[in-house]
């Protein structure tokens, strides 16, 4: 509508000019070379606008004969480009259906055609990865990571190919160096994160969180930085306790539901003479997320307490969150050090009809201390192994005794309290829990190892997985691996067989070891 407007008030104002001129008559007299030229001024002023308009057309066609040759060019240029671009769709095209014919193919005609197009050089690394050469696929990556507008994708490349061949030296280099040129790349500053974790280096894991903070949840980055902390914290041990006290004091202040960080937050200050705060962090962890470590640590807040003084305060512990089953063990426990067994009876009473491993084992304790009773010990560990199991540290198909900041899958925070293959439903699965020993500080944490199968899920006659053959060597002589039978049920007393149960002269280490469980 206004260009309209516009194009009709130019018209108007154009006609009224030369009205202007037609009202206002001229002569207009040129004398030139002895000619004369006598004309009117609006005859005059039309031949001007001609002669200019001439002029245009004819520098128009000059312009143009003399650019020919550049237009010709810059037609053909185009015309070979949008081949290329053809060519690197079909390639493209080709790679997502898996046909690595036509895939070699079109990226061969994309490098004739288009070679200095960055999508020609990712059409050839592809077809090669397709293909399987890992060479080619490789010097076409080191070919983007050159270049500035493909860098980030070449170095993503490189870094995929690395982890291929279990390059990790190169695998990591080659992540800094993508972090270093950009560090809010995801994927590059996690796995500089990961590979910290891997080889745990946790100030620098910790550094490497920072990068990440601004791509990462608020939430996630609190918890994650908490867990990190806690993992410096149990690294540096005894050699740092001033340090260690630090961190774990800030990961509990991040994550207060953290229950490794608590615990060891407990201890620390606890040994620093500050049992009141101590005492704090504990009950307030035992109210979110209630946990034998908690408990342990809560036992221990003054050294020196007599066992009946453990046992006033773990009842304390235990009426904050009353109806818990670890709270009424926590609180068995002490009883049963301080030779109350009425009270470690009536703690555990309401979990008998249906005992879990640790309240069947701590039972038996129990009847060993008070009565020497070796055939009550001996039926209550004879439904310890048939009771159901009890929460442990597990992640990734695997069963730790102890928390560990990273899984085997290389998962920071992965591991969980929780009943293993709880979730699968089985009637009776068969683990391997695996106790390794204690690592020196300096050490990363031994990995603990794979559950193997349920045992009624595989064929009778079917031979050993290889994988559980090559899972033994892993294991060294002095770890404790012990195999256990879940059960949903607790079949009672009378289905013991005496092939399953412990021998009566065993006592004390024999109910720990299983306590432990």
């Amino acid at each position: 509508m206004i260009r309209v407007v516009v194009f009709l008030v130019a018209v108007a104002l154009v006609a009224t000019g030369v009205v202007w001129f037609a009202d206002r008559p001229g002569d207009i007299v040129l004398t030139w070379m002895g000619y004369r030229i006598e004309t009117s001024l609006l005859v005059a002023a039309l031949a001007l606008i001609v002669l200019v308009i001439a002029l245009m057309i004819a520098w128009s066609i000059l312009r143009a004969i003399l650019r020919s040759p550049e237009q010709m060019s810059l037609f053909f240029r185009h015309r070979r480009a949008m081949k290329g671009h053809g060519a690197i769709t079909r390639g493209l095209i080709a790679i997502g259906a898996g046909d690595q014919k036509l895939a070699r193919r079109a990226a061969d005609d994309a490098a004739r055609l288009s070679p200095n197009e960055a999508l020609t050089l990712l059409l050839n690394a592809q077809a090669a990865q397709l293909s399987g050469d890992a060479a080619a696929a490789e010097r076409a990556f080191r070919e983007m990571a050159r270049r500035d507008d493909t860098k980030l994708l070449g170095l993503r490349g490189l870094y995929i190919e690395a982890q291929r061949r279990h390059d990790a030296v190169t695998a990591r280099r080659v992540a800094e160096e993508a972090a270093r040129a950009a560090p809010a790349l995801t994927w590059a500053t996690q796995a500089v994160l990961e590979d910290r974790c891997a080889v745990s280096d946790w100030s620098g894991a910790l550094d490497a969180l920072e990068a990440t903070k601004p791509a990462m949840d608020k939430a996630d980055y609190r918890r994650k930085r908490a867990v990190l902390l806690t993992a410096r914290a149990i690294a540096l041990g005894d050699t740092q306790r001033d340090t260690a006290r630090e961190s774990v004091l800030e990961a509990v202040k991040l994550a207060p539901d953290l229950v490794p960080a608590a615990a060891l937050a407990g201890r620390r200050l606890s040994e620093a003479g500050e049992q009141r705060k101590a005492r704090r962090i504990l009950e307030h962890a035992w109210e979110i997320s209630p946990h034998p470590d908690l408990a342990a640590a809560y036992a221990d807040l003054r050294l020196g307490d007599s066992a009946r003084e453990r046992l006033a305060r773990m009842q304390k512990l235990a009426d904050k969150v009353p109806g818990q089953r670890e709270g009424a063990l926590a609180l068995a426990r002490a009883a049963l050090d301080a030779k109350e067994f009425a009270t470690a009876r009536q703690a555990l009473a309401p979990y008998l009809s249906a005992p879990t491993r640790r309240v069947a084992t701590l039972m038996a304790e129990i009847e060993e201390a008070e009565h020497g009773d070796t055939g009550r010990v001996r039926e209550w560990m004879g439904r310890a192994m048939r009771a159901a199991g009890d929460p442990v540290w597990t992640a990734d198909g695997v069963v730790s005794d102890r928390w560990l900041p990273v899984t085997p899958n290389g998962r920071l925070d992965g591991f969980a309290w929780r009943v293993p293959l709880a979730e699968l439903g089985g009637s009776r699965d068969v683990i391997e829990v695996v106790a390794p020993a204690p690592a020196p500080a300096s050490a990363p944490p031994a990995p603990p190892v794979e559950i193997a199968p349920p045992a009624a899920e595989q064929p009778k006659d079917a031979p050993p997985a290889p994988e559980a053959k090559a899972a033994k060597p892993k294991i060294p002589p002095a770890e404790a691996v012990i195999p256990l039978v879940h059960a949903p049920d607790d079949p009672g007393p009378d289905g013991a067989a005496d092939g399953d149960l412990t021998e009566p002269g065993t006592s004390g280490e024999a109910w720990r070891l299983r306590q432990r469980l």
